[in-house]
């Protein structure tokens, strides 16, 4: 891809340029040495980079939140697997930032150490039988003294089997009441607490996901995240944060995914003619970059909303916006690459097989994107039910 081409596609944050290019210079050789080591190694080694490291609030231009997207879109034009830097992105952006925010500074420092890659966190929200529903959710949390007892069971959490800490949501009322619930941030090495079912996943397959059982198993006062009942707005918090830019991690794909196919078509005889020639394969070329310009200009319109001081609840609409039209553009963005690409894309050994699976995926992590359709609409107020 020309210069012209990618200057043009960049030029909606044009004062990140030089983070994301120092990004991707940096871990371009750590990739390449680090391809075949397990999950808990290539996270450490994206630590040691820097990529978990948080700039201090009120930092000068970019603003932390700012800075932090542009690395994670540094290590995906790298290379780097796009689980982990999904993973990456998930602790950054949908753990450590709204941790930072709603902790007193004492706690935050306690917990801080997240970011130096050798401690991970996971978010345990999901159980099997509630699904999307929070308030169908079983794991409780009953006052013991001055802790709590907590008994139940968290699924499909990414990066469970290999997490030390976990923010965990859990039922401390009865009923459907917006304070039924409470958030905890919790030591996974607790007694009481174990590991439950591994799951092998289609769809960004590098990154583990599996169970958290909860046998009696106590927890002190302080593990407590807000007051109690307060679940409901650690989770909006947390859930608005995450939406507004997680997708990210799809950035360095993406961008990758095009200029693998425009160097495909411009350099492919077909029918006589370069392939790129033909103006239909031009125009899926052309709505390939739309849609990369698109996605980077509007997660880094959020990072600058955040970075501004914007509360993320305030932002939920915007961020659902956000997270619908960035992951449905990465799914067009491969469909027209598998089009291009032919049997080739569905052939594992060449350089043209594309990964369907993780792009369908974004439509459903941090959300689904017809239930968040329905959020936006009830915020434009329409009376649609929950």
């Amino acid at each position: 891809m020309s210069a012209t081409t990618t200057a043009a596609l960049r030029s909606c944050a044009p004062e990140t340029e030089e983070i994301v290019d120092a990004y991707r210079d940096l871990a371009a050789p750590v990739t390449e040495r680090a391809g075949d080591a397990d999950f808990t190694a290539r996270w450490r080694a994206m630590a040691d980079l820097g990529v978990l490291r948080l700039a201090p609030p009120g930092a000068t231009a970019p603003g932390p939140v700012t800075r932090a997207l542009a690395m994670i879109e540094g290590i995906g034009l790298a290379g780097v697997d796009p689980g982990l830097c999904y993973a990456l992105a998930s602790q950054v952006f949908g753990m450590q930032f709204p941790l930072r925010a709603a902790l007193p500074a004492a706690a935050w420092d306690a917990v801080a150490d997240v970011q130096d890659g050798r401690t991970l966190l996971c978010h345990a929200l999901t159980e099997r039988g509630g699904g999307s529903d929070p308030f169908s959710m079983e794991t409780r949390a009953v006052r013991d003294a001055d802790g709590f007892v907590l008994d139940g069971a968290k699924t499909f959490i990414t990066a469970a089997p290999v997490a030390d800490r976990a923010i965990v949501f859990a039922r401390t009322a009865p009923g459907r009441s917006p304070f039924a619930l409470s958030a905890f941030l919790l030591p996974l090495d607790l007694p009481g607490v174990r590991r439950g079912e591994t799951f092998a996943k289609t769809a960004l397959p590098t990154v583990p996901m599996g169970e958290l059982i909860f046998e009696g198993a106590r927890l002190p006062a302080d593990a407590l995240l807000g007051e109690e009942g307060s679940g409901l707005a650690v989770m909006a918090s947390t859930t608005a944060w995450e939406r507004s830019v997680i997708l990210g991690y799809a950035l360095g794909p993406m961008h990758r995914l095009l200029t693998r196919t425009v160097e495909w078509a411009a350099g492919r005889d077909h029918f006589g003619r370069r392939m790129g020639a033909s103006h239909q394969v031009a125009a899926r070329v052309s709505d390939m970059a739309l849609a990369l310009h698109r996605s980077r200009v509007q997660l880094y319109a959020m990072a600058a909303r955040l970075d501004a001081g914007t509360p993320a609840r305030q932002l939920a609409a915007e961020a659902a916006l956000t997270k619908i039209s960035v992951s449905e553009d990465y799914v067009r963005m491969t469909e027209h690459a598998t089009a291009l690409s032919g049997v080739r894309a569905f052939l594992p050994g060449f350089d043209l097989a594309a990964d369907l699976s993780s792009p369908m995926a974004a439509l459903t992590y941090a959300g689904p994107n017809d239930l968040l359709r329905v959020a936006v609409a009830r915020q434009l107020g329409l009376p649609v039910e929950n």
